[in-house]
């Protein structure tokens, strides 16, 4: 398999009065062996800065190569070959974006981060968004929200992983839903909505960052996974590929709850899909102590049916700072198997004892005690997060 961007060493014949071979020419020539006999291209935005360094460096070196969908691309030049190959894993989700930072010559994981979408200031499920992208400036505004929740992301990476500059970032995969693609790549998904629900584009071709406005190396080559239809993108494609589904002999079925849920059920024979809205509840995103699966998020809770004792864990075994969506699904099962709540999801006062405080925004259950809790603050779930649960719950259904 060809990576998204190697580093090929190079050293070329210097040019002289019996050999004047023009600069690119004269490394595109010496590369061309090196990749299969065919000579790469040269975008027009980095032919001197190309032609510049590989002159700079005596005619010799590393070249940095991007496969653009099957094409070698000649982006940069270095004197020496990078001590690290940095390339960023990308999952545009609607609600967080989850990034992991590779070095690409060795296959090492240099770094994870992730981070709240800053798209979500205009609306916390994609419909919303993409009835604001129909305003005068709502896709510019959308746009400049994901790229700047891109850039700081990539930021956090880069420098978790030591490296000098998020600038050494030089290659980018990008999977997410179709109107996420859609966002990142400033297109605007309103026929989405509309009859036929009609993307402008499955298969995005490759492209520089520099064309989008990323941080990272301007040359760096963009790869979005191509998505199926109107709802299935690339983000599920990843993981039919990543679980192995379409090459089992029984029927399996993939289930990806986020914002946007999608079902797949198959075989290597055949396969169908399903999708859905089931809001942000399992993404920290609806939940006030809801928060994604970090230190302190309770995970796993137990209730005991006789004495009504909780029992649960964190990650990290810290103290708890809220639920993640594990926790809370465990909550609500408890609740439901100690009758505190009822088949509805509504709060049975007269079953949930002390624990149940009523307020101006109706019933919230502690869970933890403030004396418990991380910051002091007592970990509750209110009867709205349960609606928002039974909402996911039905969407998946």
């Amino acid at each position: 398999m060809t990576p998204l961007v190697r580093a090929i060493a190079v050293a070329a014949p210097l040019p002289s009065l019996g050999d004047n071979t023009g600069d690119l020419d004269r490394l595109k020539k010496v590369l061309a062996p090196q990749l299969g006999g065919g000579m790469p291209v040269v975008p027009y935005q980095r032919l001197s800065k190309v032609a510049v360094r590989f002159r700079a460096a005596g005619f010799a070196g590393a070249a940095i190569i991007n496969d653009m969908a099957g094409t070698p691309v000649l982006v940069d030049f270095l004197s020496q070959p990078p001590k690290v190959l940095a390339g960023m894993a990308l999952d545009l989700g609607t609600t967080h974006l989850e990034a992991t930072l590779l070095d690409l010559s060795t296959g090492a994981v240099l770094a994870r981060a992730d981070l709240e979408n800053g798209q979500i200031r205009f609306g916390a499920d994609i419909l919303t968004r993409i009835h604001h992208a129909a305003k005068d400036e709502g896709l510019a505004e959308l746009h400049a929200a994901i790229i700047d929740s891109v850039n700081q992301l990539a930021t956090e990476l880069a420098g978790r992983a030591g490296l000098a500059a998020v600038s050494e970032i030089r290659a980018l995969s990008v999977s997410g839903n179709t109107s996420m693609v859609h966002f990142f790549l400033k297109l605007n998904p309103c026929h989405l909505c509309r009859e036929p629900y009609i993307p402008m584009v499955n298969a995005p071709d490759p492209c520089l960052a520099g064309e989008l406005g990323l941080a990272i190396h301007p040359a760096a080559v963009v790869w979005l996974l191509p998505s199926v239809g109107s709802y299935f993108g690339g983000d599920l494609i990843s993981g039919v590929l990543a679980s192995g589904l379409d090459q089992q002999p029984e029927t399996c079925m993939l289930i990806d709850v986020g914002t946007n849920a999608e079902v797949i059920v198959g075989n290597r024979e055949w396969l169908i899909a399903c999708a859905g809205a089931a809001g942000p509840a399992l993404e920290g995103g609806v939940a006030r102590m809801g928060m994604r699966a970090g230190p302190g998020a309770i995970e796993h809770v137990r209730i005991d049916p006789t004495t009504g004792e909780i029992g649960y864990e964190t990650i990290g075994k810290g103290k708890p700072k809220g639920l993640c969506g594990s926790g809370l699904i465990d909550l609500v099962a408890e609740l439901y198997l100690t009758r505190q709540i009822d088949i509805r999801g509504k709060f049975r006062p007269q079953a949930a004892g002390e624990r149940l405080i009523a307020g101006s925004e109706g019933y919230r259950f502690v869970v933890v005690e403030g004396k418990d809790a991380a910051d002091g603050q007592p970990v509750v779930l209110g009867q709205v997060d349960l609606d928002a649960l039974m909402r996911s719950k039905a969407a998946m259904y």
